[in-house]
Parts: C-alpha cells; structure tokens; sequence
C-alpha cells in the first residue's frame, strides 16, 4: 500500500484519521521526532484543542523549521482543523503564540451573540468566485451540494478576493452572518477547517483527491449557485444506550423512565449489537451517534474492554463524530490502587475511536462545589482538565432533569418556567431538578444553576435530556430547551421523549436548539434516520443528505 506520513504532535482522536486514510486504500506512518519529517513524501497535521496549547506542543518539539522545508520542498502537505489554523500568522486564542506564517491573517473567534459557539456541526466548503476555478470543477473533491463536520470556536474570516491575491484558492462556509475559510489550498498545500475524517463519504473523497494528488477534479453534477443552499444543516444524532446484560454480552437496550427490563421475563431489553446498530445508523444518514454505557464502568473504565473494542471497531467503519458517555471520572484502579484522573480515562476512549466524552453525574457534583467556592474554578473536574487538553468541543455534559411543580416562583429558589401544562395539583409553575445515579437520585439543584457552571468550566455542549419525558414517545420538552438555550452561548441536544419525525421538526421550528436526538424510535424500527430527514427537508429544514462512498 502507498504510504503518508501522520503527525501526531497533540491530543486528539487520531485513530479516526488513520481510519479513513485505510479506508481511501494508504498506510499511515508516524512522524515520531522532527528527524522523521524529512523521511515524508505525503504528510498530513491534524490537530484539536487549543491553538496555544497546540501550537506551543509543536514548537517546542521542535517541528516549525522541518514542516517549513517540507512545504518549501514542495511535498504534498495537508492540515486539518489546528493543522489549518497553524498555517495562519497567530490566533486570537493566544494572540502571544505565532502560527507558521504560510497563509496570511489570523484566526478571530465567532461572534456569540446570535448563534452558538463552539460552531459544531454540518456546514459547506464552497469555492469561492475569486479563484481560478471552473464553474464545474472541484478542489480535492470537495462539491457545492455536500456538507462537511466542523467543530470550532475560533475561525479565518473571508475577505473577499484577499487570498486569492496571493495565489489561494479558497473554499468557504457560513455561520450565521459570518463568512468564514473552511479549506485553502495553493500549489502543494492543502488545509480544512472541517475534520474530513468525519465527514462521511464527502470527507474520505477529500482524503483520496488530496493523497492521489487530484487538486482539480471535473463535478458530476452541482446544482446551479442560486440555488446552493449555505449554513449549518439541523443535525439528526441517534442514541445508543449500551449495558451488560443477564448473559455478560453488550447490547443496545431501551426503557422507560430508565428501566430497561422486560416486565414479562426481567430479562434486559436487547435491541441489537452496538456496532451493528451503528453502522446502520451511519448507513441511514445519521450526523453522529452517541453511546451512552449505562450500567458499566461500575469498578473502572480502564477495565472496561469490550466498550473499548466496540469503539474501535465502530470508528473504522462509521466515518462520523462518535460521543461516549459513562463513567469519565477520576477513579481507582482495583489492581494497584492508584488513582488515575478523568483526563487518562478519556484519553484511552479518544484513542480508541471517540471524539467527544458525555460526563453526567460527577457534572452535577463539581457543579454544587462551584457554587459552593463562590462560583471559583477548581481546575481540576473532569471537564476542565479534558477541555484544557482536548478542546471544550470534546467535552459533552449530560443532564437528566425532572420538573418539580410549585403555585408560583415565590415558592422556590430555583430557575422556573411557567408552563402551558399545570402540575397534578394545577401549578402553573416548574423548575427542574437535576438528578444523578441515572435518574435514581434528586439534587436540590436546578438545571439553569448545572448549565452555566459547566459552561464556565469548559464543556462544549450540552446533551439535554428529560426524566419525565423519556420513554414517553410524546415529543420533546420544548419549555426545558427553550430555557437552557436562553441561559447559554455552547450548543445544545435536545433529547427524550422523540416518537416521530413531527417531533425533530417540532423542535427545530419552535425552538433555536442545535441538534436533536433519537434512540427507542429508531431501534424498533418505527422510523429511520433517513425518514427523519426527509420530513425536515419538506419542511424546509436544511438537512445533510447521506451520500454513498464512490472512491
């Protein structure tokens, strides 16, 4: 097999990468000291997280002056996310730290007052006008009519026939009213703001152009510019809830209210194999899928190999961004008696093909003792040494509230809504209680109080479930969303109680949430991903449309 050379100078989830390049028909070799750069004909920088940190990690490995005589070499080279922002001169992240200097600007962050940030999902790479490209030619294969998996706070701005100046062509995306850079390219170089590794079919044909040495390609077809539609799409993720059952084998299960026995037999409800499910799911057209490991890691989640292998085997065969929930905490190894911290148990799941960790519970717990220390950060939860390491992009926090009803707001301290559907006693007010233990336990603590704080302390996402909403098929808790989006800047999931298509587009019409969620409606098979989608593409919604791989 022909080879290309991988850089793995940061934390990220690089095992996706290598993945994908298999998956295009190359063997990656790693570049292990900046002796080896020399070595590489095809050389490839990814890279997630903080621009400083990153950046800082690559200079004092010494990397800056091999990378530089690669690309004046003339050698083929390609950066993905920080490995785009790198190229640029320097980055309001950490104005103190210089990018490479081999693309001109700096990166600035996106502006949060009509839109979330981080910048999370599905958006275009469309070449610009400016450039020297045909109407009906494509850059490294990317295409008009395809959508691209972007995950980022900070961002190039587009000017205008500014690069183009210079000799780059570049493809751009829209985020709100922001026009932004979401791939560049110029003789040898090559470079993605999106992660094409996670881009489905459209991002492996990336890959592919850019090792095969295809910068311009003619497009099958492209719909006409009018008619191109901008922006981040509605993303559709589906939900895997994966436990041991009765038999030690892993299996997606699905209950209500959290119980996920059979009430015939006792038996755990067993509604398919994890990777399987997946693969389907992808198949179907999913933007992302979610396993939640509710009943594992009860010793440790170093132990915990056979959630570790279904990771591996998902991510080399489901080219899109996979979360992993349970058990990321500071925990003991039963064998030594070492305590080994969060950041190393999200490390082993992040290498073994994850790209985000859903913390729950233990969110809840550094949250009250944030509040406790006068709204301090302690500097050491799980979700700032992960974000600090990872990005906050990496970082999902689970919450499992459950309405408690009152007369009026004057009969609580916590956050309430008023709501259009009264408590059993005709209360016309409710706050939201967050709970622990998988719902087993309440907490004296509201869902508002949860959000910002772990918004404070670095998570990038919100994964917002409802107890009394789950396993009820009735829609989501549009007065929940409402109110979480309200108190927040980071993205939010709306999860619990989807039964139908009418739901997702229910909540993307009534509601500015971010991404939706489906679990029991999709593994009995009563609606597909796919079906989804096409009622939100009915309605209007812009949605990704799943493209087969055509390498």
């Amino acid at each position: 097999m022909p080879t290309v050379h991988l850089l793995d100078y940061v934390a990220g989830n690089i095992r996706s990468l290598v993945n994908a390049i298999e998956k295009v028909g190359y063997e990656v070799e790693w570049v292990k000291s900046p002796e080896d750069v020399a070595k590489a004909d095809k050389l490839i920088l990814p890279g997630v997280g903080h621009f400083g940190h990153c950046l800082t990690q690559f200079i004092n490995a010494g990397y800056v002056e091999p990378i530089k005589q690669h690309i004046e070499a003339g050698k083929p080279f390609m950066g993905i996310c920080v490995g785009l922002q790198a190229l640029f001169e320097g980055s309001e992240e950490n104005p103190a730290v210089s990018g490479l200097g081999v693309v001109p600007g700096r990166l600035q962050k996106f502006n949060d007052s009509d839109k979330s940030v981080p910048h999370i999902g599905w958006n275009s790479a469309n070449p610009s006008s400016e450039g020297g490209l045909a109407a009906d030619q494509s850059l490294y294969g990317l295409r008009p009519d395809s959508k691209y998996y972007y995950v980022h706070s900070y961002a190039a701005p587009y000017v205008k026939g500014q690069l183009e100046k210079e000799g780059w062509e570049v493809a751009t995306g829209r985020y709100g009213d922001e026009e932004f850079i979401g791939a560049i390219a110029k003789g040898n170089v090559f470079a993605t703001q999106f992660h094409p590794e996670k881009s489905g079919a459209a991002g492996l044909r990336v890959i592919k152009a850019f090792l095969d040495g295809k910068r311009i390609q003619q497009l099958p077809s492209a719909p006409p510019a009018q008619e191109r539609k901008e922006g981040l799409t509605r993303r559709v993720i589906a939900c895997l809830d994966v436990r041991t059952n009765d038999q030690g084998d892993l299996v997606v299960t699905k209950g209500d209210q959290y119980d996920v026995r059979e009430k015939s037999n006792s038996e755990v409800r067993n509604l398919g194999k994890p990777v399987q499910m997946a693969q389907k799911y992808y198949n179907q057209g999913a933007d992302e899928v979610t396993f939640l490991n509710i009943t594992s890691f009860r010793d440790t989640p170093l132990k915990d190999q056979p959630m570790v292998e279904i990771l591996r085997q998902t991510s080399s065969t489901v080219f899109v961004p996979l979360t992993i929930g349970g058990g990321i905490r500071d925990t003991k190894d039963p064998e030594t008696g070492k305590m080994v911290p969060a950041l190393e148990v999200a490390t082993l799941y992040f290498k073994s093909g994850a790209d985000k960790v859903s913390i729950g519970s233990d969110a809840v717990t550094a949250a009250e003792e944030y509040y406790a220390n006068n709204r301090t950060l302690s500097g050491n939860t799980a979700i700032e040494t992960i974000s600090g390491a990872y990005g906050n992009q990496a970082v999902v926090v689970s919450v499992d509230p459950k309405r408690v009803y009152v007369s009026s707001p004057d009969d609580t301290t916590h956050h309430t809504v008023r709501t259009s559907y009264p408590g059993p006693n005709g209360e016309e007010y409710a706050w939201y209680a967050c709970t622990i233990h998988g719902g087993r336990t309440t907490r004296d603590f509201d869902v508002i109080q949860l959000v910002t704080a772990v918004e404070a302390m670095g998570a990038g996402e919100i994964l917002l479930n409802c107890i009394d909403k789950d396993g009820t098929n009735s829609g989501f808790d549009l007065e929940l969303i409402r109110s979480v989006k309200a108190a927040i800047k980071i993205p939010v999931i709306a999860s619990s109680g989807a039964g139908n298509a009418g739901h997702f587009r229910q909540v993307f019409e009534e509601t500015n949430v971010d991404a939706a969620l489906g679990a029991g409606m999709f593994h009995r098979g009563e609606w597909t991903v796919k079906q989804v989608k096409d009622v939100l593409a009915e309605e209007g919604l812009m949605t990704r449309k799943f493209e087969d791989i055509d390498l």
